[in-house]
């Protein structure tokens, strides 16, 4: 037998990560040694798998809010112009009527053509009114399961809990089909710039969160195409154009090129000098993940147009997290790759056959690749590749290079809307989306 009692209050073990200490405190009458464990306040061990499954669930019940928010403004944004498009319906609907035998033959053809156009926006309309029904109910799920997986977490009991991972995984399945049926469309036109302030060089970059619920309008600014590591992040877009009320963020590894985008409290973007991603989370101020993509060019191996190490540039649609590069293999073509956001490894990829330097720049949009041919004054949209066919056509949609020189071209999904850096300009252009939704009711 030992003797226990000299040891009593001393520490023999202390886990730093989870916070545990161990304590021998006294001696059974047997011989063995009573311990005593202090543990961390919570009731939950970080180790323990069924605990990192559910705080697991619990950021996919958040995620799923969150762009349920997103995707409720953009309805909202629809119905509107939809009801305005009922309204010219109907319109037309009286003239027609009024008008019968006192027009020409032509012009009254004419009009009843317009009028046959329109007539599938009525069928349209009571789609998107069911649709936004169907997001009211989704949130109140959401909302239930948060405050069942709280309990859960809270209490470690086990009943129920397939059941809540069933039910999340129907509701992000349900959500999906949703965003797919009201957000995504083909891209028709692009809007006058719109100039929020002129900063810093002539190349760098500029973003919202594209994950962010719409009380969070943070700017994240990065001014540069290689080497920079600061990363300025403002509290609202007023504060970006004011210059005002910012923190600044310095990144344990330079960037390079200018196609880095925030994603869910994420920075993305290339490690200068290599191919490497890397994922910088904000609040923590740390490095979460990095990855090589696999074979992808860097240091202006294969860049856009106006060079700037622009090889790789990281994108986010309405489907997820996306990268452009382009490989030896792919002989200087564009490759497009789906990334899982919490790994970063490659999902798939496709080969658009478009040489990357001939391209000014490229975004995504609803997993479409639209590319620019320059990145000079009379550049317009001029190559679109679908993924979801593996196909590709050539487009002609003009924009305004106000500044004539873009160094960045990004959309953002929650505001449908290009954000540019433009010789040293900080524009938005807003974007139209053709949609067309079907009898069968499918997108």
């Amino acid at each position: 037998k030992a003797d226990m009692s000299l040891w009593a209050g001393e520490t023999l073990f202390q886990s730093p990560e989870e916070g545990w200490q161990l304590y021998t405190s006294a001696q059974a009458p047997d011989g063995k040694c009573i311990c005593t464990a202090v543990i961390p306040a919570q009731s939950t061990c970080s180790r323990d798998g069924r605990s990192r499954e559910l705080r697991q669930l619990m950021e996919k019940v958040q995620n799923v809010s969150q762009s349920m928010e997103v995707l409720e403004l953009r309805t909202y944004r629809d119905l509107q112009y939809v009801r305005g498009m009922e309204t010219l319906m109907r319109s037309l609907d009286a003239r027609l009527r009024a008008a019968d035998g006192s027009l020409s033959a032509k012009s009254f053809q004419e009009l009843k053509d317009r009028m046959t156009e329109l007539l599938p926006l009525s069928s349209v309309l009571e789609q998107y009114k069911a649709d936004t029904r169907t997001i009211v109910r989704l949130r109140e799920e959401v909302r239930n399961l948060s405050g069942s997986l709280a309990a859960i977490q809270e209490e470690m009991g086990a009943y129920g809990y397939e059941d809540l991972q069933q039910r999340v995984m129907a509701l992000e399945a349900r959500l999906h089909a949703c965003a797919q049926k009201l957000g995504c469309g083909k891209l028709t036109g692009v809007s006058n710039p719109i100039t929020v302030r002129a900063m810093g060089s002539r190349f760098g970059s500029w973003m919202t969160d594209t994950m962010a619920p719409s009380a969070d309008s943070r700017v994240w600014y990065m001014d540069g195409y290689y080497k920079g590591r600061r990363v300025l992040e403002f509290r609202t877009l007023g504060d970006f154009i004011k210059g005002q009320n910012f923190i600044q963020h310095l990144l344990p590894q330079p960037w390079a090129g200018t196609g880095h985008v925030v994603y869910n409290g994420s920075l993305f973007y290339n490690k200068y000098q290599s191919n490497v991603v890397v994922k910088y989370h904000f609040r923590s101020r740390s490095v979460l993940v990095q990855r090589s993509l696999p074979g992808a060019g860097y240091n202006n191996t294969f860049p856009y147009s106006w060079g700037g190490f622009s090889d790789m540039d990281f994108m986010v649609d309405e489907s997820g997290l996306w990268a452009v590069y382009t490989t030896n293999q792919n002989a200087g073509n564009i490759v497009v790759s789906r990334l899982d956001p919490h790994t970063l490894e490659v999902m798939r990829s496709w080969d658009t056959g478009y040489p990357k330097r001939s391209a000014g720049e490229a975004f995504m949009i609803c997993g479409v690749l639209y590319v620019t041919n320059s990145h000079l004054a009379g550049a317009k949209v001029y190559f679109a590749y679908f993924t979801n066919t593996s196909s590709y056509e050539y487009t002609d949609v003009p924009f305004h290079n106000q500044y004539s020189h873009i160094s960045m071209l990004d959309y953002n999904p929650r505001e449908r809307a290009l954000y540019t850096w433009n010789n040293g300009h900080q524009v938005l252009y807003n974007v139209t989306l053709f949609h067309v939704i079907s009898t069968s009711g499918d997108p």
